[in-house]
């Protein structure tokens, strides 16, 4: 029987070997998105999740930060800015008494026209002056407080000051935090680079840092811990498909409307398993350029059984973005050795530039090599730089099931044709 992995807009196809029982093959068809965001964005500002509208929670004489993302991500900031503005114009708050900050978290900071091309024409004229992109760096950020578990809470001065905190983002599975989205646009979206880094570095290995879990997930609780301290009042998550168009917009309350848009979002992606799995034959699709191609192998490594194989897919035709973590790859250091450099702060030279989550990948990349028996099927790089990577390489798929029966001759096979948006939950 003939098997099919999504690739590059083409379907690969490949067989099983006899010895190997097929356990899931479920793809998950694209979600369309909805004809009018706007209306949308309208739609959940008017009925916000247990919270008062935003027109009702601002008081004239107020001064107001509005929190988006940056262009990493594919949110409509452009498209909800306007419709915040005016509500907070309604309630008595002139675009004078408003900032709008870029939470990047540790990204590089964007430019001006990169700036204007995230919030759009109109929002960028209605708030010139007062568009800024938040500097982990910057000297003037200002400590909060520390969360439960006792993390440093350093945030952009503005927040820190700020009387009424209103963000925006994107909800969407994300393998440490359970779901991105939420107090996210505050940790680690507008805190300095150190509370980001102690967060991040000790949390990042915990059994219960991962996908789809919130509860119990210790990442996920500091980050409520942080956003709780910030006092944001207002959040608005989209939930949007590979093709960049909104699917559907939570808003209201931070904590509950994330819940709400992470249940709706696990409705769509997770795909159960009833065990784990031997072999996980996965799909970098539809999430197949640079370090996104990354997410369909981390996401395998939670479903495949340890000492088991994982057979990731990927083009990588644009892999300049990922070399470094190559690169990094290729050292002795073990997976332990290279988080014990990260919490000494004793970062490469050559990834210092990068933002924390970015060079977190190489401690998760040292894990997957030392847990799983990875083969990488990929035009984009050489033999040489996969066997960097500890993988490896194959430049075909069927080779690759090929060698890879030659090591397991009876398995149990998971296969994710579309791996890039997907949760694999195994129950």
């Amino acid at each position: 029987m003939a098997h099919y992995l999504n690739y590059d807009n083409e379907k690969k196809t490949f067989s099983l070997p006899n010895g190997w029982n097929l356990i899931s093959a479920e793809d998950k068809p694209p979600v369309s998105g909805i004809a009018d965001p706007v209306q949308e964005i309208r739609r959940a500002l008017d009925h916000p999740i247990r919270s008062s509208k935003i027109e009702e929670l601002a008081r004239p004489g107020m001064e107001v930060v509005l929190l988006f993302d940056d262009l990493q991500r594919p949110t409509p900031v452009h498209l909800a800015l306007p419709e915040i503005l005016n509500r907070l114009n309604r309630a008595g708050i002139p675009d004078n008494r408003i900032t709008g900050i870029c939470a990047l978290g540790t990204h590089p900071i964007p430019t001006s026209e990169q700036l204007k091309k995230k919030v759009g024409e109109v929002a960028f004229s209605r708030l010139q002056g007062r568009l800024l992109a938040h500097d982990p760096h910057a000297s003037d950020n200002v400590i909060i407080g520390r969360t439960h578990r006792g993390t440093l809470v350093e945030v952009n001065r503005y927040v820190a000051f700020a009387d009424l905190i209103i963000g925006v983002g994107e909800c969407m599975p994300h393998p440490i935090a359970g779901f991105g989205g939420g107090y996210k646009i505050i940790m680690p979206g507008v805190c300095s680079y150190r509370s980001v880094a102690s967060h991040h570095f000790t949390w990042m290995r915990h059994r219960n840092s991962k996908v789809n879990l919130l509860d119990g997930n210790s990442f996920y609780e500091e980050i409520l811990d942080a956003g709780r301290l910030s006092r944001m009042a207002f959040k608005l998550d989209f939930i949007i498909n590979e093709n960049k168009e909104v699917i559907k917009a939570f808003a209201g309350d931070p904590e509950t409307e994330h819940r709400e848009a992470s249940r709706f979002s696990s409705s769509l992606y997770a795909v159960p398993l009833s065990k784990l799995a031997d072999v996980t034959i996965t799909s970098a699709f539809p999430l197949e350029v640079g370090v996104q191609a990354t997410k369909a192998l981390t996401m395998a490594g939670f479903c495949t059984r340890s000492g088991g194989a994982i057979l990731w897919v990927a083009p990588q035709k644009e892999a300049g973005p990922i070399m470094p973590l190559v690169k990094e790859m290729a050292s002795d250091e073990t997976a332990a050795d290279f988080h014990r450099r990260l919490i000494e702060g004793n970062i490469p030279d050559h990834l210092k530039s990068f933002g924390i989550s970015y060079i977190m990948q190489v401690v998760y990349f040292k894990e997957l090599a030392e847990k799983f028996k990875v083969f990488h099927v990929t035009e984009g790089l050489s033999p040489d730089q996969v066997k960097m990577m500890k993988f490896a390489y194959s430049s075909n798929l069927q080779d690759a099931v090929n060698k890879a029966s030659e090591v397991m001759p009876k398995a149990d096979v998971a296969i994710f044709p579309s791996g890039g948006n997907i949760i694999p939950e195994v129950r």
